[in-house]
């Protein structure tokens, strides 16, 4: 199955200021979901972003700032987005069956939203290039753990250009000058 851009949502999971240090090639996850949230946004595709406890983790780092500002964002306690009745009340007024799903730590947060949005029946996109963790052993468990459960493991790129669907639109020139480097 492929994305939609009509029927999808970005989510973010906790991508934020004190969890950052400790992540796994850390420039190059946060440089391919600020790469993806901006093609998103260009797309005018709804973007959702968590930050667990904010006042101990702090906040959505500072290169995803540009996005915060297009985005609705919902603090939580619980590891799994979905456990948080304002996050479900906030993903239900998009009405959109496709989550894509990117962020900090992959095998937790990340993995516990993603594998609970799955078993409620949300067609979940995982980016692998796109979420992190602190140990690689983790992340890698955590997206074969995601794929063994029905989450469709993709890269950032798979996603823009299912989303883009074809070449010689306008907005397909517009993107390919700015993000498609």
């Amino acid at each position: 199955m492929l994305l939609s851009a009509e029927n999808s949502l970005l989510l973010i999971v906790d991508a934020q200021e004190k969890l950052l240090p400790a992540i796994h090639q850390r420039d190059n996850v946060t440089s391919r979901m600020r790469w993806l949230s901006e093609i998103a946004l260009q797309l005018s595709l709804p973007v959702l972003i968590t930050e667990q406890n904010p006042k101990g983790l702090g906040y959505t780092v500072p290169n995803l700032q540009e996005i915060i500002e297009s985005a609705r964002v919902v603090e939580k306690t619980h590891f799994s987005a979905m456990k948080e009745e304002s996050f479900r009340e906030v993903l239900s007024e998009y009405n959109k069956n496709q989550v894509v799903v990117m962020g900090m730590e992959t095998h937790v947060c990340v993995m516990q939203t993603a594998m609970e949005m799955k078993a409620e029946g949300y067609q979940v996109f995982l980016p692998s290039d796109c979420v992190g963790s602190r140990r690689p052993n983790d992340k890698e468990t955590a997206i074969e753990r995601l794929r063994n459960n029905g989450v469709h493991i993709i890269t950032s790129e798979m996603a823009a250009f299912e989303w883009l669907e074809k070449s010689g639109t306008d907005t397909f020139r517009h993107i390919s000058r700015n993000w498609l480097k």
